[in-house]
């Protein structure tokens, strides 16, 4: 006697039409039967690989095109009629990209991926908030790589360790999540966007540990979840994901009697393709499962980098812009947390290096009234020795160190300069404790000195901030909780008010901060730029009460400059004033976590303040 199965609502999830036995299978078309690959396309046409190679059928089962390779894994992306497809040559394991133009009913042969360097045993596409597509690799023994393609270029993202025999893989673009089927193991999802660290989760586990009997095959993306074929393509298991768990719906009996890896399985809007020994079959589903999807966000690509840090891992931190009586011949100055100061000029060349320890952040002031002079000054923390280190800077942008000074702080972290109205130029250094100090910067004949003028805490630990000079205001940011402002006059403090706490614009960590205002601007114009580290994000909010935000954007890849985009910033800064080309209405220069395109030590990115201000629509 047949049971019925019912589909949860309390799990949202999905089951197969019918009965908990093997449901009355219908069959896909009769030339779909020898496919060992195939994909619906839009239309209601057919793309599949079989032994005669990539085929192009219409919805009436007329064969239009093909190309006549060996190949396997397919994969495919729809934009409207048109339709990227990625394979293997099977002999080379060459990826080869195919556009299938749904309407003309051709296959065009675009520019092949290198061969790779092992050996594939999976592969799959991702198509990327930017639009960009992307390939993943994955090698027997668990080498990977991600590979981005535009145009007739192929350039390497980024390696990957992901697990050994994974003969199959998928990605859910809405959630930019890749999941991975072990062979004798099971399913893991990971993040498929490249920047950042990335995290790893558990779907499902084989036996003892889950409830794959036999490891894991075969895998389709749902709305929401994903299906996954045990080892033995005997049972259908189905899972959703809901906040940040995978929840499992009773398995469904398949019986496809197929070889161990040799199962296939492919979602077509209400069913699912199952391959078994008898060739192809449709099983109807009832989803109630809903698309993951991201905030819409504006992507902004990067103008250029700087060269790599000398050193490897959390080395790059802190940026400060330093402007020349020429345009062209300002300056870039960065941290190296783990060697000292480094100085870059517009196209990210590195010009000088100051090894000068452990540096966090850094900042810069110019045209400061000191001892009767002029002076330009840039101001960093320095981790070692927990004292604040000055450096001058020259007309040619040398930079010089100045003078060291002690805090008594016990572990210095953050700083920045405010350049009062009345003159001379003053130091805010904070502590991880939460602790500010407020020094003023002298200087007697060729000695500078520093004369505490003040302390004040917030609860936790802050790092970046920002002073405002024209309105003699100070912005700091308390890592998980928010961005605050206060006086930065010290003789006419007040108390702390919450200009933008974490939540829906912000994610913590609160890092790096800078204020935007367009040369000659009145004091209650300019915004405030804020780096949103916990989503690889920046703030864009007016820099006076009520301080609304004006939006929010990220950094992705310049692929013709061959430049990736910004993830988990620590520092960045900004300047209105005109450099010239791209960057005529202003330079953002940002800190990269992560480097990719390809992998290598942490970076600066440049990004022209133009293509922020269209973006989001800005003054």
């Amino acid at each position: 006697m047949k049971k019925t199965v019912l589909c949860s609502a309390l799990l949202a999830a999905f089951c197969l039409a019918g009965t908990a036995q093997a449901a009355p299978a219908n069959t896909v078309p009769s030339f779909t039967q020898e496919a060992e690959e195939l994909s619906r396309l839009p239309g209601g046409g057919w793309l599949l690989l079989d032994k005669h190679g990539l085929r192009l059928f219409n919805a009436a089962g007329q064969e239009q095109d093909r190309i006549a390779v060996r190949a396997k894994q397919l994969d495919t992306r729809s934009d409207g009629n048109k339709v990227l497809a990625v394979f293997l040559e099977a002999d080379t394991q060459r990826p080869l990209p195919v556009s299938v133009d749904v309407q003309a009913g051709k296959l065009i042969k675009l520019a092949p991926f290198p061969v790779p360097t092992f050996s594939v045993e999976a592969s799959c596409l991702y198509r990327d908030a930017q639009q960009l597509a992307h390939l993943f690799l994955i090698g027997k023994d668990g080498q990977a790589e991600q590979w981005v393609m535009q145009g007739e270029q192929r350039s390497l993202v980024r390696k990957l360790a992901l697990p050994p025999h994974a003969k199959h893989c998928r990605v859910d673009d809405g959630a930019h999540r890749l999941l991975v089927s072990e062979a004798n193991m099971g399913v893991w999802a990971y993040d498929a966007e490249s920047e950042g660290m990335g995290k790893r989760e558990v779907v499902a586990l084989r036996k003892p540990y889950g409830q794959l009997d036999g490891g894991a095959g075969a895998l389709a993306v749902l709305p929401g979840g994903v299906a996954v074929l045990d080892g033995k393509a005997d049972k259908l298991h189905l899972f959703s994901r809901q906040g940040s768990q995978w929840t499992a719906q009773p398995a469904q009996a398949v019986a496809l009697n197929v070889r161990k890896g040799e199962s296939q399985l492919a979602l077509d809007k209400d069913s699912l393709l199952l391959r078994g020994k008898n060739g192809w079959q449709t099983r109807p589903l009832k989803w109630a499962g809903k698309a993951e999807t991201q905030p819409a966000v504006a992507i902004i690509a990067p103008q250029a980098q700087t060269e790599p840090m000398a050193r490897q891992g959390d080395a790059a931190d802190d940026p400060a812009i330093w402007l020349s009586s020429n345009p062209a011949d300002a300056r870039i100055l960065g941290t190296n947390k783990k060697q000292g100061l480094l100085v870059y000029d517009l196209q990210g060349k590195q010009t000088q290096l100051l090894e000068v320890g452990r540096l966090n952040n850094v900042d810069v002031r110019q045209n400061i009234q000191l001892g009767g002079s002029k002076v330009d000054l840039a101001v960093a923390t320095q981790r070692d020795d927990n004292s604040m280190m000055l450096f001058t800077i020259n007309a040619s942008g040398d930079v010089a160190e100045a003078g060291r000074f002690p805090t008594g702080l016990k572990s210095i972290y953050g700083m920045c300069l405010y350049q009062p109205a009345s003159g001379g130029v003053q130091a805010f250094i904070n502590d991880k404790d939460g602790t500010f100090q407020q020094y003023s910067i002298g200087l007697n004949g060729n000695k500078f000195s520093a004369t505490l003028l003040r302390s004040f805490k917030v609860a936790t630990q802050p790092e970046g901030c920002v002073a405002d000079d024209v309105n003699a205001r100070l912005f700091l940011g308390e890592e998980t909780r928010g961005i605050w402002t206060t006086s930065a006059d010290a003789a006419k403090p007040d108390a702390l008010t919450m200009v933008l706490p974490v939540g829906a614009n912000l994610t913590a960590d609160v890092e790096g901060m800078a204020i935007y205002r367009q040369p000659g601007a009145k004091p209650d114009s300019g915004y405030l730029i804020v780096s949103s580290q916990g989503d690889s994000s920046y703030v864009v909010l007016d820099a006076q009460a009520p301080y609304t935000v004006r939006g929010r954007f990220k950094v992705g890849f310049n692929l013709p400059a061959g430049i990736d985009g910004t993830s988990e910033t620590d520092g960045l800064d900004v300047t209105s004033a005109n450099l010239g080309g791209a960057y005529a209405q202003g330079m953002l220069v940002i800190q990269d976590g992560y480097k990719r395109l390809p992998d290598g030590p942490q970076n600066f990115k440049y990004v022209a303040w133009g293509d922020v201000a269209k973006a989001l629509k800005l003054d």
